[in-house]
Order: structure tokens, then sequence, then C-alpha cells
């Protein structure tokens, strides 16, 4: 006789958008939906820490459920205010997305892609890394540097340059000059950053090649996220048996 699938779950936990939450929440909502259907015997929700109450609203329908920070680093965010939380609800929190092992193959793919839609080669194309950066942490910076670096070795552009919004090297002065470039957000939802800061950076540098869209929007986002969960939950299963 074939058993009932045992129910798991995990909330996928992002920034969010304080000035618009329920946009962001929507998106999100969105992604939950296209990686729980990649989780047999698994419920996936979703909340943005910028919609007040809504994290704890989830977690009182999932239960105990993980914690997937929808995050690309292991920053402030990530470190203190989620990660207390956690705490506070005894929940197990994970590794967050920005770090997931198989983003760079991900990335590659994607920019593969890109390159395909222009008939362009990686070896005649610049790659602009557009990043966060943090006034306060340094661990922003350092995952962007650690991704571009990765993607560059891997690819072969003609050059791959960081630029950040809220530090220097600032993304407007690195974007100068490339000639054929591409440019690929280090963003994981479309933030206001992502429709008003990059672009115009872009802009101001006189950069004028395709600019990718964030993580939330990659064909193998959900797949990768559910792989995550399910790796990670049966580690902490293992660890706890």
């Amino acid at each position: 006789m074939a058993h009932s699938p045992v129910h798991r779950s995990a909330v996928i936990v992002a920034h969010g958008s304080p000035s618009d939450p329920e946009s962001q929440e929507t998106a999100l909502r969105t992604l939950a939906g296209k990686v729980e259907a990649h989780m047999e015997g698994w419920r996936i929700g979703s909340a943005t820490l910028a919609a007040k109450g809504r994290l704890e609203a989830e977690i009182g329908e999932l239960g105990h459920p993980l914690i997937y920070p929808f995050f690309m680093a292991r920053g402030w965010f990530t470190g203190q205010v989620l990660a207390k939380k956690a705490r506070a609800l005894g929940l197990r929190m994970l590794e967050p997305f920005g770090v997931e092992p198989g983003l760079v193959c991900c990335a590659q793919a994607e920019l593969r892609t890109q390159l395909a839609q222009y008939g362009w080669e990686a070896s005649e194309t610049a790659l602009v890394v557009a990043a966060h950066g943090s006034a306060i942490s340094r661990t922003s910076a350092d995952s962007a540097y650690g991704f571009a670096r990765a993607l560059h070795s891997g690819m072969g552009f003609t050059a791959t340059r960081t630029g950040f919004i809220e530090q220097p090297p600032f993304l407007k002065d690195v974007a100068q000059g490339l000639g054929q470039a591409i440019c690929l957000p280090y963003f994981a939802q479309q933030s206001g950053h992502m429709e008003d800061d990059v672009p115009g950076a872009l802009a101001a540098a006189g950069f004028d090649g395709p600019m990718l869209p964030p993580f939330i929007a990659w064909t193998d986002t959900p797949a990768l996220i559910a792989g995550s969960i399910e790796r990670q939950g049966a580690a902490l299963e293992s660890a706890a048996s």
C-alpha cells in the first residue's frame, strides 16, 4: 500500500519593500508556489520582513517550518534580524540564497542565453555585476565579489567589474567605457534598486547593453531553492537522529 507523503514545511523570507510591501509579497508568494511544485510532501510559504506580522502569520499556518532566507549574503538581516526571529520562535534557519553552490551555474546558463540572443561571444563581451553593497558590513560586497570572480573564471569575459549602489566603487563609475557588455544585477527581488537605482547608474555611465532580471525571475531559481531546502532539511534531520 502506498503511503501518503510526509508533509514538511519551509517559509521563504525576503526583505521586501516598506514603501510597497504587497507587490513584493505577491511576487514572493508566486515564487513559493513554483518551489513547492518541485517538492513532493512539502508545504512552502513566503513572507517579507517589510510586511508587518506576515512572517508570524505564515509560521502559524505552517506549524514548524524551516526558514529559508531569500537574501544574497550572510549579512546583517540574515545574521541578526532574521536569525533572532528564528531563535525566538524555536525554528531552524537555512543558508541564504546567495551562497547556494548551484547559483554560479544558474547564472552562467542565463548569461549564455543572453549572449546567444545577441549573437555575442563571451570572449568579446564584458560583464558588470551590479550589487547593493553596504556602508556597515563588508559581507554584502564580499559575496558579490566572490560571485563575480566565479563567473569570470568560468566564462572568459573580456573583463568583469563589480559596482555597488551604496558603497564604492559605485556602479556608475565601473560601468563606463566597456563597449559590448552585459549587466547582471546581484539582487534577489524586483526592488526599487532594480527599477530605479541600477538603471539610473547604468544610464549615467553610458552603458547601453542588456540587463538581466533579478534572481526571482530566473527560470532555474525555483528548482535551485527546492533542492537546497530538501538537502539542508535532510542534513538537519540526519544530525538530529
